[in-house]
């Protein structure tokens, strides 16, 4: 099972391609080969899910009730924001103009795990979104109930 944790640095070029971090490249490589969905759901950052995965979250969403307002609305975002893409062999994946723009991507970038897809982030946004939403207690008492430490 993928488990892409962590973050790592990398840059943008002028083309607007993003070379994934080797740890990153390597664990996606091995299980899911170099075909990606791009999205995003608020366009503040980019979504990056191997297909595979991408695939198996469209089989969970076509089983679900189609009337579902939270449905319709995950699909509107991800279909609105969406383009599939392939990774190169130089591990470079084309971002979409449309989504760098959204999330004000240029030059330095932050790429980060999110077990079995990766965010890519603005740095400053990322940053900005951690310190204003901290880890608080209760978000450990939630974890607990569902069996996790925090």
């Amino acid at each position: 099972m993928l488990q892409l944790r962590g973050s790592q640095a990398t840059k943008l070029d002028g083309k607007g391609r993003i070379k994934l971090p080797v740890g990153f490249r390597s664990e996606i490589e091995r299980e899911h080969g170099n075909e990606f969905f791009i999205t995003s759901l608020k366009g503040d950052c980019i979504r990056l899910y191997p297909f595979a995965v991408w695939d198996e979250t469209e089989k969970k969403i076509v089983a679900l009730p189609s009337k579902r307002p939270v449905v319709k609305k995950f699909l509107r975002a991800t279909n609105y924001y969406g383009q599939k893409a392939l990774m190169d062999s130089q591990g470079r994946l084309m971002l979409p103009q449309g989504l760098r723009e959204s999330a004000r991507l240029e030059d330095e970038v932050r790429v980060v795990g999110s077990m079995d897809y990766l965010e890519i982030w603005r740095e400053d946004t990322l940053k900005h979104a951690v310190e204003n939403n901290p880890w608080s207690d209760s978000d450990d008492e939630e974890l607990s109930e569902i069996g996790i430490s925090g």
